[in-house]
């Protein structure tokens, strides 16, 4: 029976789902129990504490951004949770300010300890001789003082603009005459926000003993303030940071052209309103009141800081040459798929490859594109580019291809979020070596992941194509757990001619062979594979689903869920972010597990596994369960249809995912998080240590990837 609206309603009641923002914290607080783990080294946790609070950033610039947007609007209408703006905003003070204050207690009494007991200082400016003072001083006249701007404050002269993410000081200084006045300062973000003292001023003392010494530019800055503002008196000098509004708002069918609107509104982003003043704990109330009443926020704006703000600065501790500090280096697996002797694309042929990053090398898609640019038989590529970072191998071999005359069309999606910059210039690189640039369809993010190649060959002209889970980008596939298949199969290519043909010219195709595409049918396509679960179960057949996604918040798929868990389908989530289902729910969801990991690796993958009465079934693609992905951005999921291949993800990736308890977290009902109960005598699994040893141990086929035969 297919979902009707009437049958929705019976699970769309705020009792059936969690608040969106509120899960989305408690992601957050997972990351923090990492930064906790005593079983962490010390600089590993350092890291998460660092992720942390860039988390939190992020969350402030956008999805607290919009609430306020929406309080200012005077929107009181609730989301599917029950919960309006204006409540969710309270919501979250009351959980941020305990998780915080928890943080800086930890970092003031344990982490700077144990910096200490491991030959780390931070260190204060009182901690140093009056030799290393002074040369920090001269270091200030030559290094820093010169990029320095006070700004005054006064009749005269504005409330000085404060951009976002900044961190300063404010200062109040007394003239001769007892005139006092307000300055600011600004921190340099171009300089590093951690000095190295020894390496600083070449003393060989600490080197002998392998001791370092850092401190905060900040503390230089301040002890020489009187540099800056001569012949007054300093009063008082605090630090504090702000948060605005970055969430960019363009009108693109209202655009005659997208990229110059692009650049135009990341101008504007720095100009957004202030939705977050962070100050140090001792500034006086009537400094407070100046900042607050100047950038026209309330207190409950306001967070007071018991320790360095700007915390996210701390991943620059990760940089120290102290390994016995860190997990033990991964080396991702180099794949040699691709023999000298043999093409490329006849290994393809022969067949299909998933590569599992990290465990695998990236380095395979990246040749790919190297010889595909090279490759005489090659007439064109077409690529999706949605974050691809600074220093893109595959944009510079996309433009070499294009030089040689090759067809090259490149998808650029100018509206990946804190990527529009970096986008905007291998765009215009892109074009400046005569490749076609497009940048997508009007209201639709391009977040799909596909690569098509198109080859003259002795039996015609053939095509390939990889297709992921994540983005073409060599550093994060380091980072970021994600998926990708080389594949030649006719209907897939196929289907991704047609996608391209979608996004560059006017085609309205809506049907496709094998993949499933967003805007247009995944949704209809999960529910449809979720109903049959269904049906199988009605049949007395035990029905199976498990979801590995990054966030799951689209309500019609959660009532799906509810509809298979009341009909005895058992349901596996693992769901690293967001997740607004509620699982344990009597008579609704008591057969739904959800977990999230949260370990070395960010993990990204999207894969989606159906039991199908035995004749199991998996997708995995670009799309995570969520209404922005499934109605405002172009996705793809693509069928992992050999056995061996899916026989290898179901056992190595979903199974064991479901086996971790040790960076795997339980679900409760409440919205909160548990660790997963494990006995004494249970061995100790940890997914991605477990795939680390997997891929460079236990895997034994010479190419080191997954594969299967296609002419076994």
């Amino acid at each position: 029976m297919p979902l009707t609206k009437d049958f929705l309603k019976k699970y769309k009641k705020p009792e059936y789902f969690f608040n969106r923002e509120l899960s989305w914290l408690e992601f957050n607080r997972r990351v923090l129990d990492e930064a906790f783990n005593p079983e962490l080294p010390l600089l590993d946790r350092v890291k998460f504490i660092s992720i942390f609070f860039s988390n939190l950033d992020e969350f402030y610039m956008i999805r607290v951004s919009g609430l306020k947007e929406q309080t200012r609007a005077k929107v009181f209408e609730p989301t599917i949770d029950g919960m309006t703006p204006q409540e969710q905003l309270k919501r979250i003070a009351l959980e941020v300010e305990p998780m915080l204050s928890k943080i800086f207690d930890y970092w003031n009494n344990t982490i700077l300890k144990e910096f200490r007991d491991n030959n780390i200082s931070l260190c204060g400016l009182g901690e140093l001789s009056r030799n290393e003072t002074r040369k920090l001083n001269d270091y200030f006249k030559k290094e820093i003082y010169p990029v320095l701007t006070p700004l005054a404050f006064d009749p005269g002269r504005p409330f000085p603009y404060l951009s976002n993410l900044s961190l300063s000081y404010a200062v109040v200084i007394e003239k001769k005459n007892k005139e006092k006045h307000f300055a600011r300062v600004k921190i340099p973000a171009i300089l590093p926000r951690l000095i190295r003292i020894d390496e600083l001023l070449q003393t060989s003392r600490s080197r002998k003993n392998g001791r370092i010494r850092l401190i905060w530019i900040d503390d230089i800055i301040k002890e020489n303030l009187k540099i800056l503002f001569p012949g007054v008196k300093i009063l008082a000098a605090f630090r504090f940071r702000i948060t605005r509004n970055t969430d960019l708002e363009i009108q693109e069918d209202e655009a005659d052209d997208l990229l110059e609107t692009v650049e135009e509104n990341i101008k504007q982003r720095k100009f957004g309103s202030c939705v977050r003043l962070e100050v140090e704990k001792d500034m006086p109330e009537f400094m407070v009141a100046t900042l607050t009443e100047n950038l026209e926020i309330s207190k409950s704006e306001l967070q007071i800081i018991n320790g360095p703000l700007g915390m996210s600065d701390v991943m620059q501790l990760y940089g120290l040459p102290k390994p016995n500090l860190k997990e033990k280096k991964f080396l991702p697996r180099a794949p040699k798929l691709f023999d000298d002797d043999e093409s490329i694309f006849s290994t393809i042929r022969k067949k299909d490859i998933l590569l599992h990053h990290p465990y695998d090398s990236f380095a395979p898609v990246i040749d790919l594109i190297k010889k595909a640019s090279q490759d005489p038989h090659v007439l064109a590529i077409k690529q999706t580019l949605y974050r691809v970072g600074s220093d893109s191998p595959i944009v510079k071999y996309l433009i070499e291809a294009a030089e040689r005359k090759k067809q090259v069309a490149v998808l650029v999606e100018l509206k990946a979020r804190f990527d529009e910059e970096n986008n905007i210039f291998w765009a215009r690189e892109l074009e400046k070596a005569g490749v076609h640039v497009v940048y997508g369809l009007v209201g639709l993010k391009t977040h799909s992941k596909m690569t098509l190649i198109v080859r003259k060959e002795s039996q015609g002209v053939k095509r390939y194509v990889h297709l992921g889970t994540g983005n073409y980008n060599q550093s994060t596939a380091k980072l970021y757990t994600d998926h990708g298949l080389l594949t030649d199969d006719e209907d897939l290519c196929a289907d991704v001619s047609e996608i391209f043909n979608f996004l560059t010219g006017y085609s309205e195709q809506m049907n496709y062979r094998k993949l499933l595409v967003a805007p247009l049918n995944i949704r209809s396509k999960m529910i449809e594979l979720i109903q049959r679960e269904i049906r199988l179960a009605k049949k007395g057949v035990s029905g199976h689903l498990i979801f590995k996604t990054n966030s799951l918040v689209d309500p019609t798929l959660i009532t799906a869920l509810y509809e298979a868990s009341r009909h005895n389908v058992k349901i596996d989530l693992i769901v690293r972010g967001i997740c607004c289902l509620i699982p344990g729910l009597k008579g609704i969801s008591e057969n739904i597990q959800v977990i999230s990991i949260v370990g070395r690796f960010l993990e990204h993958s999207r894969i989606y596994y159906f039991r199908n009465g035995g004749k199991e079934e998996i997708y995995m693609g670009s799309a995570d369960l969520m209404p922005r992905n499934l109605d405002r951005r172009v996705e793809t999921i693509f069928p992992i249809e050999d056995k061996d291949l899916l026989k290898e993800v179901k056992e190595t990736v979903l199974d064991i995912s479901l086996k971790d308890n040790t960076k795997s977290r339980v679900l409760l009902p409440s919205g909160s998080y548990k660790p997963v109960n494990t006995r004494k005598t249970e061995e100790s699994i940890n997914l991605q240590e477990w795939l680390m040893h997997y891929s460079t141990v236990v895997k034994k086929d010479d190419e080191g990837v997954s594969v299967s035969n296609k002419n076994p």
